[in-house]
């Protein structure tokens, strides 16, 4: 039986909690969304108990389809149990199609579906507003190593191919996301965090109508409902994987 020990970590949707296994943390999903590297924050009810359920459900699939990840179980409502690791600092971001930042920055049309996913890196750093950052630089700060970065981004391909024709089945588009990893203690590299609407785009397939959390960022709606029904849809595709 896993105890819970202390807070070691308090993010912006989540705490870290450490356990009698030093191997293993408890995470706890809070009702909480923020926006502009925190800069807009709200409570939202039930907003951690979805979060929770839609990302257990996605490391579940992955780790079925072979794929290395920190998850290894859902506890409660709001509680998942997870290997310890140490997060390497970089977020990495596959675009798929052209929206938010990308489209102010290049001047391109918003919805432009790239013929090739767009691969971006950026250093975690809410003190420095997440910067990119490129390979050369990633090296000379010493963030991971080259192997770790080829092994990074093989991941997050696989991760865009598996949830694409998974959300697509659920009638959802996967138009971008950001991932994390981490080194466990034998230095293995895994995917960690989480992944939610908090951290991914998704579109709905026939009328374009967003399902993330830009329904929070841009003030179209109320935020649960949204969340509820990309869960409800998820477990109907995965339903129909069986």
């Amino acid at each position: 039986m896993i105890t819970m020990g202390e807070v070691i970590y308090t993010g912006k949707a989540k705490q870290m909690w450490s356990t009698d296994d030093p191997e293993v943390l408890r995470v706890v999903y809070l009702d909480q969304a923020t926006a502009l590297n925190g800069k807009k924050k709200d409570e939202i009810k039930g907003k951690g108990q979805i979060n929770n359920e839609i990302s257990t459900l996605i490391f579940e699939y992955l780790t079925q389809k072979g794929l290395k990840t920190h998850f290894i179980k859902k506890l409660s409502a709001t509680e998942e149990l997870v290997r310890k690791v140490t997060i390497i600092p970089l977020e990495a971001v596959t675009r798929n199609i052209a929206t938010g930042h990308f489209v102010t920055r290049f001047g391109i049309e918003d919805g432009t579906v790239f013929k090739t996913p767009v691969e971006e890196t950026y250093y975690k750093s809410d003190a420095l507003d997440d910067p990119f950052i490129n390979e050369s630089q990633t090296l000379a700060l010493g963030l991971a190593t080259k192997e770790e970065l080829a092994q990074l981004w093989e991941l997050s391909r696989q991760v865009n191919q598996l949830l694409s024709a998974l959300f697509l089945k659920a009638n959802m588009i996967l138009v971008d996301f950001k991932l994390e990893f981490g080194r466990l203690s034998d230095g293995t590299l895994v995917l960690a965090d989480e992944f939610s609407p908090d951290n991914c785009r998704l579109w709905d397939k026939e009328t374009k109508a967003h399902l993330d959390k830009d329904v929070y960022r841009q003030d179209l709606g109320e935020l649960t409902p949204v969340y509820e029904e990309v869960l409800n849809r998820l477990k109907v595709a995965l339903e129909e994987e069986k």
